[in-house]
């Protein structure tokens, strides 16, 4: 699980572990909730996510586990999960979940500064003010108050350094990424 604020560089790095890890797929929960946001009726969101995030949808968690379980039990490969997941009920939920069929599961919680998230944000070309600026500091808060494990510190650093820490946290002769 690769995990941060919007902007912090998640899908960059989760892009490139694919061709750092052997039998790796990319599976991002966010195509789970687009997917629910287009099926469940309107008044149903209204109820379970007034503020129009679909993590907060009841299923999207329990979508997101299962959907895991199902490609690894039938394609056997390293899932490599970018994801903004601050909610840290939400996050012990889907980490658990991930761990109960593959014991060699790591969430890896990018960091950067605001400044350098802002930036980043407005390289890819997001329109300041929209939904990723206005996670930012939602984001900040929760990664520095609560505890979302192993946080890797992408502040003036390469790809490069930021995938070879890593690796090297993950030991990759023996585990698997999830």
């Amino acid at each position: 699980m690769i995990n941060g604020a919007f902007g912090v560089g998640k899908t960059t790095i989760a892009n490139r572990l694919l061709s750092e890890i052997e039998n790796s797929i990319l599976y991002d929960p966010e195509e789970i909730g687009y997917m629910l946001r287009n099926l469940i009726p309107i008044h149903i969101k209204r109820t379970e996510s007034p503020s129009g995030d679909f993590q907060d949808l009841d299923l999207w968690k329990e979508v997101t586990v299962d959907m895991g379980r199902k490609l690894i039990s039938k394609y056997n490969m390293n899932l490599i999960v970018p994801m903004t997941i601050r909610n840290l009920e939400y996050f012990h939920y889907i980490y658990n979940g991930f761990k109960s069929f593959d014991g060699q599961t790591f969430h890896f919680c990018l960091n950067a500064s605001k400044e350098t998230i802002y930036k980043r944000l407005r390289l890819r070309g997001e329109e300041e003010g929209n939904w990723c600026f206005q996670q930012t500091d939602k984001c900040i808060e929760a990664f520095e108050k609560y505890d979302f494990g192993e946080y890797v510190d992408t502040e003036g650093k390469s790809i490069d350094e930021i995938i070879q820490e890593i690796k090297e946290k993950l030991n990759l002769s023996s585990t698997k990424l999830l």
